[in-house]
């Protein structure tokens, strides 16, 4: 049973097979009998909340509140801001009626074509049309800005090819809105915000992400800039983990949200939206799972530690059960979370195996023999490294390994990152680059012309203009592709 529950095809051979694998053996997810959407389990929730708890914290220690707007939202409303309405018009989903009624021969439930809307209704691809047309009751003078909210919701956009956590027809996510007096403070706020998130995916999911801002052609539907943060997963993809917008004043100016400010001169609302999503499940297992099943960073991991006792009759069970209860008590007062699992319907192996392949970062094993000597069997996820130590302190060493095991998962992750940044100098170096995958930074002249074309034909587009580069990346150089003048090095990959 231990070698079925861990019977996962191998990164190397398949690594999409692999990633789906995962998902639904680790108890992560599972497909819907909607087409599209997912079934998220405990297990794959429980990381999901911790996420959410973490984030949620940030956003309020940056003076961000929590608020709920409506899932449906009137088309007329999308209609408002062309760019954004264009951008998500081919995912939508579309309320239509009110009403199901008995079919009279008996075959069912129809839609009762008494019941039609005299306006259809949009479920939510996102809120900004709904939440803008809200501020305008809330916004009248300077004194009313800022408005920083934030929401945790789902949304609906109509993808046709679907993959668990990473595209779905309805995912879970946040979606920050704010409103500002200045440009500059819309600004700040939208960069502050990509800082956020990219300290949460390095400090706690343990992901190195390069920040920059998105190219035209890459931005989000509305917005006059979008600020990302991209990972790089093992399979030389990219994922872009994370998006914060600054939208100017097109959504205050499409629902007619104005102010009076300071000189008593009337004056249209600067805005932001910023989110993450399930998607970030996603980027956890691909960056740092392994043939044997997921590997989670212990800041992320609903189970931090788990005891599994070896016991031979019920006596030495006990006996076992006595000493380790003081062990979990220590434990869960240093605030580490740990299950100490003597059920009695699974076999160690099968225990073992469970565990590793859900990626619960440190596993103890007491025996009859350790219990004799008062000591215990540690196994770290990360190396799958063992060693056995004195029960004495026993605490104080899981607390620093839990640490010392979230910094080399990040490590191990930022070596793999820096070694596949690569430059190329020429469309041909390009191509062959390409198909190795990773990150690679070659000068583009600018245009959208060209950023189509090399996505065309190579099914790689711009990640971004990163913040941060060498001193060479942001010297002029020549397009690859053109020959023209190109201002700076810009990041490309192939992404999900």
């Amino acid at each position: 049973m231990a070698k079925e529950l861990k019977d996962l095809t191998k990164r190397s051979e398949n690594y999409s097979q692999w990633y789906n694998d995962l998902v639904v053996k680790a108890d992560l997810a599972e497909q819907s009998p909607v087409r599209g959407c997912m079934v998220i389990k405990p297990y794959g929730y429980a990381i999901w909340e911790k996420m959410q708890r973490i984030l949620d914290d940030m956003f309020k220690a940056t003076g961000h509140v929590n608020a709920y707007f409506p899932l449906l939202i009137p088309k007329s409303y999308l209609s408002r801001e062309a760019e954004h309405v264009e951008g998500f018009a081919k995912e939508c989903a579309v309320v239509t009626h009110y009403r199901l009624k008995n079919a009279e021969d008996g075959s069912g439930v129809i839609v009762d074509p008494a019941a039609k809307l005299e306006e259809e209704l949009i479920i939510r691809p996102t809120s900004e049309t709904i939440i803008w047309s809200t501020y305008k009751n809330w916004i009248n003078s300077y004194r009313d800005l800022p408005i920083l909210c934030n929401q945790w919701a789902n949304v609906m956009r109509w993808e046709m090819r679907t993959r668990l956590f990473l595209r779905t027809a309805e995912f879970l996510w946040q979606e920050g809105h704010t409103a500002h007096a200045t440009r500059e403070e819309a600004e700040a706020e939208a960069q502050k915000m990509l800082h956020v998130y990219g300290d949460f995916a390095e400090k706690y999911m343990a992901v190195p992400v390069i920040k920059g801002v998105k190219s035209a052609n890459e931005r989000f539907a509305g917005a006059l800039d979008t600020y990302t943060i991209e990972g790089l997963m093992q399979d030389g993809k990219a994922l872009q983990c994370g998006t914060s917008h600054f939208l100017g004043q097109n959504f205050a100016k499409a629902f007619n949200v104005q102010f009076v400010d300071k000189n008593n001169k009337l004056d249209y609302v600067w805005a932001t939206s910023w989110g993450v999503s399930t998607r970030l499940m996603g980027a956890l297992i691909m960056t740092h799972s392994d043939d044997n099943g997921l590997v989670l960073p212990p800041h992320l991991a609903p189970i931090q530690v788990v005891i599994v006792p070896i016991y031979k009759n019920d006596e030495q069970l006990k006996q076992i059960d006595a000493k380790v209860e003081g062990i979990v008590i220590k434990l869960r007062e240093m605030g580490i979370s740990v299950k100490y699992d003597n059920a009695d319907n699974k076999r160690p192996g099968f225990k073992f195996a469970d565990y590793e392949l859900k990626g619960v970062p440190i596993r103890l094993v007491m025996g009859g023999r350790d219990l004799e000597n008062n000591t215990m069997e540690i196994m770290r996820r990360d190396t799958l490294e063992k060693e056995t130590r004195s029960c004495d302190g026993i605490e104080e060493y899981v607390k620093n390994l839990l640490e010392e095991i979230q910094e080399n998962i990040y490590q191990k992750a930022l070596k793999y990152r820096n070694e596949h940044i690569v430059k190329v100098n020429t469309y041909d170096e390009f191509k062959e680059q390409i198909e190795k995958g990773g990150f690679i930074l070659a000068h583009w002249d600018g245009t959208t012309e060209t950023e189509e074309r090399i996505k065309e034909e190579t099914k790689a587009t711009i990640r971004c203009l990163p913040f941060e580069a060498d001193e060479e990346s942001l010297t002029p150089g020549v397009d690859m592709v053109t020959g023209k003048p190109s201002a700076r090095r810009v990041l490309f990959a192939r992404a999900y």
